[in-house]
């Protein structure tokens, strides 16, 4: 792709949502500020590469030949494989970008002599959800009782051998009778969860669609923040047994284990890259709609500025809150109790820019749209004092939340 980048301004109440294009338009937004794209059929497709590291260094080089404006640099966008292997990512014809500082801008990409085409906003529309889903439209992969099974043989490794935590997730395939809207779904996650990272991202069979809770990274200039998160325990609409949740969270031995072996790995990751790094001393308490989380926030300064946004997802992916640890031992464990495909579950979402900016999330909280079907995936952290019970438990309510929003899709 060659030519030239036209900017435009757009007004500060301008909704993101609405540059958002069916049916492979990307999308990643948090609190107002993000990326949406028009139609990636005729993007720039960045890759494959055959690792990230290969990947960062493929699209920094692609976004440098296009050039920053003297206003806004132009970005690659997309969700990447939990698993590692050829990545790539999309440089769209068209975005529009909300800056951390309000300000909104229509980039479009040409060639030479070419006038890009009308901008047209489609409205966003709430609308009344879909009944419930029945039953017979949904189906387990790996059923109930074999997903605690595994869990069980997790808990045995981890006895009997050097492997001190694996994620371990499961699925669940919805048969929705009708052709699901990516951006009805989006519309109501963002209202659901205002405080996470809101995406759709194209995939090979689908568009990934969610709302994660989890920061991996984010790059402001020579600024680096990361919020991994590890530990869960459920809501309640009952605000004393909310906060009793929260509280026996906070005390919990298991989750505090399950927590500090992700903030040492992270910790160790970032120390490499950064000065001045800050974290918190003891884990805080992040809250989503429906589950209390353990978290723990990171700031620093790049040692190295030429370090791109995407270049720290390659040093930190994945981080043990959604694989495990040892890496190694934990990757092995995954592909042999889990019995699927991740895919892009559980892998890097987000965007980086020309200047080596960029915001990316885990994918979590998630399913992979594809026409009348949705794959919904969930996972929980297993360490030594894992009970089965309870982290089935863990899953279903992430189902359960996902899947009443999904009846607005």
């Amino acid at each position: 792709m060659t030519g030239s980048i036209r900017a435009t301004p757009l007004g500060a109440a301008f909704d993101l949502l609405a540059a958002h294009e069916l049916p492979d338009g990307a999308f990643f937004e948090r609190g107002g500020s993000g990326v949406a794209t028009g139609s990636l059929a005729e993007a720039l497709r960045v890759g494959p590469a055959p690792d990230l590291r290969s990947l960062a260094d493929e699209v920094s080089a692609a976004l440098r030949g296009l050039g920053p404006s003297d206003r806004v640099a132009p970005v690659a966008i997309g969700a990447l494989p939990f698993a590692g292997g050829p990545s790539s990512l999309f440089v769209p014809r068209r975005a529009v970008v909300r800056r951390d500082d309000g300000e909104t801008w229509l980039i479009d990409l040409a060639d030479p002599g070419e006038e890009p085409p009308s901008f047209r906003p489609q409205r966003v529309i709430g609308d009344l959800p879909h009944g419930a889903f029945r039953p017979r439209q949904l189906s387990e992969e790996p059923p109930s009782e074999a997903y605690a099974r595994a869990v069980s043989a997790a808990v045995e490794r981890i006895g009997s051998s050097d492997l001190e935590k694996v994620v371990l997730a499961r699925t669940v395939r919805v048969d929705a009778g009708r052709r699901l809207d990516a951006r009805r779904l989006l519309h109501r996650l963002r209202a659901v969860e205002p405080h996470c990272y809101t995406f759709a991202a194209p995939t090979d069979s689908g568009t990934l669609v969610g709302a994660s809770p989890e920061l991996l990274v984010s790059r402001r200039g020579d600024r680096v923040r990361s919020m991994p998160l590890a530990g869960t325990a459920p809501r309640s609409g009952d605000a004393d047994e909310d906060r009793g949740n929260a509280e026996a969270l906070v005390a919990s031995a298991k989750d505090r284990e399950e927590h500090a072996i992700v903030v040492d790995a992270v910790s160790e990751v970032l120390a490499g890259c950064c000065d001045e790094l800050t974290f918190d001393d003891e884990p805080v308490l992040e809250p989503t709609a429906n589950v209390w989380h353990l978290a723990t926030r990171f700031e620093g300064a790049l040692r190295d500025p030429s370090l791109t946004a995407l270049d720290l997802v390659a040093e930190l992916h994945p981080t043990p809150a959604v694989c495990g640890t040892p890496e190694r031992l934990a990757r092995v464990s995954i592909a042999e109790l889990e019995g699927f495909d991740r895919g892009e579950y559980a892998g890097p979402v987000g965007w980086v820019d020309a200047r080596g900016d960029g915001d990316w999330a885990i994918a979590l909280r998630c399913a992979e749209l594809s026409g009348e079907e949705a794959t919904l995936y969930a996972g929980a952290g297993i360490v030594a004092g894992s009970v089965p019970e309870q982290e089935l438990e863990e899953t279903d309510r992430k189902f359960r939340a996902f899947l009443d929003s999904l009846r607005w899709g």
